[in-house]
């Protein structure tokens, strides 16, 4: 299947390892030119050679905090005095820490909402500009299943990440009619570091994946699949969606 998105600038936020870093890798394969994000220097580099190594792509890596205006507007600016405006964000940041109601402090609060709703709410409007100007862009924000089925030691993930799906909903329907989609992929619990350390009472894999019904954490580039699928061309009736990859972890039916 052609995906349509050669040539294609794409920016994929946390991406110097896990779900990020799969989704990158996937989108290079597809042949799209690739910006990829992270905290660190170091790390973040070294992603963006593995990926050009393995897939031949143009990859430039970036040191950027994604909570950070000014740094994400130097990146921006960067990426587009290259290659042009933004035609595929995938929004990503590590998740908040775990804790129940009375165990956490409003600084905890102030960053989890910062991290997960309004940066990732920030970064999608600094490039719709450029989108609605092309008449063709792709949003897919990472969040989790905890949208559909909240866990219980996650209450600040819980919170920020119902408000960006809340955002992204209502996005999605503003911008369908300049050929913009905005998607959301739940992901359930991945073999991936963030996984390890929400779980690291459990060596086990088998024991952290008991209550999935495929008996197996997922792999990241099964996520990543999903969301190369939901960047192209391809999936341009589908919009405004939340679609859970969890190997039927979530009970409901909505």
């Amino acid at each position: 299947m052609d995906f349509g998105i050669k040539n294609k600038v794409a920016l994929v936020q946390g991406a110097s390892s896990g779900l990020g870093y799969a989704a990158a890798l996937e989108l290079a394969r597809e042949g799209c030119r690739l910006a990829i994000c992270s905290r660190e220097e170091k790390r973040i580099q070294g992603a963006a050679e593995s990926i050009s190594k393995v897939t031949g792509a143009t990859v430039q890596g970036f040191a950027c905090d994604v909570v950070d205006p000014k740094a994400r507007r130097t990146m921006l600016d960067e990426i587009e005095g290259n290659w042009g405006s933004i035609d595929i964000l995938v929004a990503n940041n590590g998740g908040p820490s775990a804790g129940f109601y009375d165990s956490l402090s409003d600084d905890q609060w102030n960053k989890a909402l910062q991290g997960n709703l309004i940066a990732m709410k920030d970064s999608a409007q600094e490039v719709l500009g450029g989108m609605r100007k092309k008449g063709w862009g792709r949003i897919v924000f990472i969040t989790s299943v905890s949208v559909k089925q909240p866990i219980d030691s996650l209450i600040l993930s819980n919170t920020a990440r119902a408000g960006l799906t809340g955002y992204a909903k209502t996005l999605s329907a503003q911008v369908a009619e300049y050929g913009i989609t905005v998607n959301m992929v739940l992901p359930g619990i991945h073999d991936t570091e963030r996984v390890k350390e929400l779980h690291s009472d459990l060596a086990d894999p088998a024991l952290i994946a008991k209550d999935i019904p495929m008996k197996r954490l997922g792999q990241p580039e099964e996520l990543a699949a999903v969301i190369t699928f939901l960047s192209s061309t391809r999936a341009s009736y589908l919009t405004g969606q939340s679609i859970v990859v969890d190997g039927g972890l979530v009970k409901g039916l909505f």
